[in-house]
């Protein structure tokens, strides 16, 4: 196969991939949702130097969605969100306060406000009436911009830390979640994300001394949460009625 035919094959080979996930089905490409939902979240730095379950602190979501074709959507979304952690609760092998933990003695807590633009992928085309099947699993990942507002204190002899800290900054947003199709207009959704934020001033502890906390390790904060959404359809008119709307009567 000479290098022409080669280029072209491939070229081909793309071309019907791309239409798997962007090509728009009669459904999928006139309608969007709007829902809110409830659920945790959760801080990860150095405080909480790993996800911790008792770490959840109430916090509420707000979403646009809109399907572009029948496995890709594309969603915007508010998230607000109460934090918390303290040293207290990083246990050691021993089932006591680690060391380093007991010793810095700090805690934190606040809230972030996040917004944020995703793509979702869903693995089945769950709205299509004519399936059997109307529920999917589905991956997101996107960006967000948010603002965390934080109160640190510690007891620790050799600070005497007790800072109000702002942080404003990005973050990429990326997990899993399921949606199910409880009728032609609503939806049931559950998801769990973590998101990656680039500073290491969520807990305001990322200028402090060196040998109390790792300046290497960025924060971490998590949403999980059950959704309700309401689907919205458009419903576009042949384009034979468009030119003679006598065709209606």
């Amino acid at each position: 196969m000479t290098h022409s035919n080669l280029f072209k094959t491939l070229l081909v080979c793309l071309v019907q991939a791309g239409s798997v996930f962007f090509a728009p089905s009669a459904v999928a490409q006139n309608t969007s949702e709007l829902g809110i939902g409830i659920g945790g979240m959760v801080y990860k730095g150095e405080i909480a130097p790993a996800y911790q379950f008792r770490n959840n602190r109430p916090a509420a979501t707000a979403f646009y969605r809109k399907d572009i074709s029948a496995p890709i959507t594309l969603r915007g979304s508010f998230l607000w969100g109460l934090m918390r952690a303290d040293d207290a609760n990083v246990k050691g092998v021993n089932g006591r306060t680690a060391p380093l933990p007991a010793y810095r003695q700090t805690n934190t807590k606040g809230n972030i406000m996040e917004l944020a633009g995703a793509v979702e992928y869903n693995f089945f085309d769950y709205r299509n009436r004519k399936e059997k099947v109307h529920f999917t699993p589905y991956v997101f990942v996107g960006v967000a911009g948010f603002l965390a507002r934080t109160r640190t204190t510690t007891n620790a002899e050799i600070d005497q830390l007790k800072k109000d800290g702002t942080t404003l900054g990005v973050a990429i947003p990326a997990g899993i979640g399921f949606k199910l199709a409880l009728s032609p207009r609503w939806n049931l959704g559950l998801e769990a994300g973590a998101r990656k934020a680039f500073t290491d001033e969520l807990d305001n502890l990322g200028t402090q001394n060196p040998l109390l906390v790792n300046k290497h390790d960025q924060d971490w904060y998590f949403y999980n949460g059950l959704s309700v959404s309401y689907t919205f359809y458009k419903i576009n008119c042949p384009d034979s009625y468009k030119a003679n709307p006598k065709l209606l009567r």
